[in-house]
């Protein structure tokens, strides 16, 4: 991992000054590692708490309410995969998953929970801040002058506010990976969009595998009322149509 010595703190200046209101809190059992880290996102202007294990990391997001949590899986007292699983049943923060596992069907598993993106040990520090970039960019809603909302059927999505609402009823514990999926999907209905197409929407920096888009939507699915379908097509990828409710 290159992650073997801090940064020179003097010599270093942030890239971004809107980082300094923005809290990472890092879930890590190894206090080197964790420490490293740290250093690091100090260096971009981050503000920084740790947790240790995975009882910890679920009681810092429910108390401080973290923009970003970085998420080793293997912890002591909880999973990481426990933790996240836990964390979505409350919370639509942003994950990224430090894993030191590289079979697919791991990575897979931690897209199905709600993870956003995902890091392979051994892993640069410079690989590391720059997904924490791209999804805090991500998951802080679209850039632009005019304030657009898409909309379908009862369905509305506002990509400024990050907010989605059915009927004028809000819908909770949408992902930001979710969100910009089905914000894909709405701007255009009835359109079949790629797997790669939709990746390359909601995932641009990462190297995720096609096959989490059908995870996504498996678990968005669940969250939209039943008159708003996403459907796949086979051997194409998928499209947002509108049904009747039973």
């Amino acid at each position: 991992m290159d992650l073997t010595s801090e940064p020179n703190l003097a010599s270093h200046t942030t890239g971004d000054a809107s980082a300094a209101s923005q809290l990472v809190l890092v879930v890590e059992d190894e206090p080197t590692i964790s420490r490293i880290v740290v250093s690091y996102l100090a260096c971009e202007g981050y503000r920084t708490e740790v947790a240790s294990d995975g009882r910890q990391a679920n009681q810092y997001v429910h108390t401080l309410q973290p923009d970003l949590v970085i998420l080793d899986v293997m912890l002591p007292e909880r999973s990481g995969l426990d933790v996240l699983r836990r964390l979505r049943e409350e919370s639509d923060t942003p994950v990224i998953l430090l894993t030191a596992r590289s079979e697919e069907i791991d990575r897979i598993l931690g897209f199905e929970l709600g993870a956003d993106d995902y890091v392979t040990k051994p892993f640069s520090a410079r690989e590391l801040m720059s997904r924490v970039k791209a999804v805090l960019r991500r998951s802080g809603g679209a850039s632009g002058t005019t304030h657009r909302v898409l909309r379908l059927a009862g369905l509305e999505l506002d990509p400024e506010r990050m907010a989605i609402a059915y009927e004028g009823r809000p819908i909770e514990e949408v992902t930001p990976t979710e969100f910009r999926l089905l914000a894909c999907l709405l701007e255009q209905p009835e359109r079949v969009f790629s797997r790669t197409q939709l990746l390359e929407a909601a995932l641009p920096e990462s190297d995720a595998l096609e096959r989490v888009v059908d995870s996504h939507f498996r678990n968005l699915r669940k969250k939209l009322p039943a008159a708003i379908r996403i459907e796949p097509v086979r051997g194409v990828g998928y499209r947002v149509t509108v049904g009747i409710a039973p």
